[in-house]
């Protein structure tokens, strides 16, 4: 593994220890993501599975006259999962500042199983909407805490891989949830939509057994001021001495930087929002609300129905394909991203998103319309397979660079005293704007009164949104490949312009600068003295007869 490592992503000769602990405690926390994933994945198959449609109705009438949830209800279903998950992530500083990033894992885990039992049990709407909202909960802190954790214990040289894994662990979610439905479909018993519920209790148990096991994150402990656990920490993640010279190095930039932060004063959330943490703040709330407005998620949300309405014989089948290029379209970002960089990635993945929708909206708005009852009709299956095809080309895109780079910058930009709380409100963004779209979207896409029946037009405002991503990047995305998180934080206190972050380097550590101030003061101190000699009665030295009065270094 350490060899597989090194050749893949090249270690740096000067970083001591192991890398590959590091590599596969980061993994493995990825595997969070697939309760994400999983979780917003399955509900677009349930939706659409007759018999679940026949249980669940009160009453509506679909336009194919079968019963059905209504497109309120509907919404309120898929939306509810975000509503709980935009609280969770707010709540989530409350655990990780409080009993670690790794016990909150573990809580977290718990409150998603809660919301998996009541979904399971549920044959009615009400007792379903509660099951969504708490498993929500627990997809909420899970979103927040995990890319915190990974942040934490990863070698600067590969943390943006690692941190993006998250996201690669989200496709495979959202992909096992397109098989599962795809399997039980057609069952005509409440295994149609309990088994591919129920499923999601394996995530949580594998999440929570390997929590148990795994260390704390050093900067956690330094945070609490346990130093010789942190040492510990970090001895188990770069497979070296706690003694080592290496360790002890890394620990004292991190304390220094920790030791300068707390000097000005403790972290609020309003202190998010105050000078010095505004940028990254609005940055990374920007970056997550962005992410979601691309429209990634009403193709997953709503894709299975949208392709059923759009005149595709079999829906299931195309979004199980959607679901694998999601995934394989991941992997070449992970490698990309400490390589080539945050910014270029982030730009040109927005340029190919925009061209990709603007086409998805025109072939589809021009290429079919609807009868007097509302259903779809196709006037060319050419023009509609080539829709699928860059709705493909889209998800290529979004899934090599914001779907993990959202995440990789989010967990860089804040300080150790901001960063549970800033990564909580920038996840809360992601989650909030989630939610919007998911409630939202039957209403902008469906057909009746009171529904604004876009249908294929709603890809023209995911097209506006993307062509906004790319003038936020280029005005607003700082280039942190390769940088300690430490030395990021030293990246937005000395340079005002994204634009010019790429050239940046760092001058000294927090640790070097400490230092500095100290032996100024020391000097300061020294150069005093034959004043205060001047000044005494008697004439002898007082220094000399009280040593201890010098200020230490």
């Amino acid at each position: 593994m350490g060899r597989f490592s090194s050749a893949i992503f090249h270690k740096p000769e000067e970083d001591a220890g192991k890398a590959w602990p590091a590599i596969v405690i980061g993994l493995f926390v990825a595997f969070g993501g697939v309760l994400y994933g999983y979780d917003t994945g399955t509900i677009s198959g349930i939706l659409a599975m007759p018999y679940w449609q026949d249980l669940f109705s009160t009453g509506y009438i679909n336009t194919q006259g079968h019963r059905d949830v209504s497109p309120s209800q509907s919404s309120a279903i898929v939306s509810i999962l975000s509503a709980g998950t935009f609280f969770g992530s707010l709540g989530s500083p409350l655990f990780a500042d409080t009993i670690g990033r790794r016990y909150a894992l573990v809580v977290s885990s718990w409150v998603f199983i809660l919301g998996v039992i009541l979904q399971t049990a549920a044959t009615a709407v009400p007792l379903f909407l509660a099951g969504r909202f708490f498993a929500g909960a627990g997809v909420g802190l899970v979103s927040a805490l995990i890319p915190l954790y990974q942040s934490e214990t990863s070698p600067k040289w590969i943390r943006g891989a690692i941190v993006g894994a998250y996201q690669l662990a989200i496709t495979i979610g959202l992909l096992l949830a397109a098989v599962v439905d795809y399997a039980t479909q057609n069952r005509q018993d409440t295994g149609s939509y309990r088994i591919p519920v129920a499923v999601q209790f394996a995530w949580a148990i594998i999440l929570i057994s390997g929590m148990l096991f795994l260390p704390e994150t050093p900067r956690y402990l330094i945070k609490r001021g346990q130093h010789e656990k942190a040492a510990k920490s970090l001895s188990r993640l770069r497979r070296i001495g706690a003694n080592d010279d290496a360790i002890q190095s890394e620990l004292r930039e991190i304390q220094a930087n920790h030791d300068y932060e707390m000097s000005i004063g403790s972290a609020t959330y309003l202190d998010c929002f105050r000078e010095g943490m505004l940028k990254r703040t609005l940055t990374g709330m920007g970056l997550q609300a962005l992410q979601q407005l691309t429209g990634i998620n009403f193709i997953f949300y709503y894709g299975t129905q949208y392709f059923k309405n759009s005149g595709i014989q079999d829906p299931f089948t195309i979004q199980m394909i959607t679901s694998s290029i999601n995934v394989v379209s991941t992997l070449p970002g992970l490698w990309a991203v400490d390589k080539l960089g945050r910014r270029p990635l982030l730009l040109w993945g927005a340029v190919g998103m925009c061209v990709s929708q603007f086409l998805v909206a025109m072939l589809g708005t021009l290429t079919t319309g609807q009868d007097s009852m509302g259903n779809t009709i196709v006037y060319n299956v050419a023009a509609q397979k080539a829709g699928i095809a860059f709705v493909c080309i889209y998800i290529f895109f979004f899934a090599s660079t914001w779907g993990p780079l959202a995440w990789i910058v989010t967990g860089e930009i804040f300080p150790l005293k901001n960063r549970a709380k800033g990564l909580s409100m920038t996840t809360a963004t992601n989650w909030l704007l989630n939610w919007a779209i998911a409630y939202a979207t039957p209403y902008l896409v469906n057909y009746g009164e009171g529904y604004a029946n876009l249908q294929s037009k709603i890809f023209f405002v995911w097209f506006g949104a993307c062509f906004i991503c790319i003038s936020f990047v280029y005005f607003f995305i700082y280039e942190t490949k390769g940088w300690s998180l430490e030395e990021v934080d030293e990246l937005y206190s000395e340079v005002t312009s994204a634009r010019k972050s790429a050239a940046w380097t760092p001058r000294t550590t927090f640790a070097q600068r400490q230092s500095a101030a100290a032996a100024t003061t020391a000097g300061t101190t020294a150069e005093a003295a034959p004043a205060e000699k001047a000044d005494g009665s008697d004439g002898g030295s007082h220094h000399d007869d009280h040593p201890t009065n010098q200020p230490t270094v």
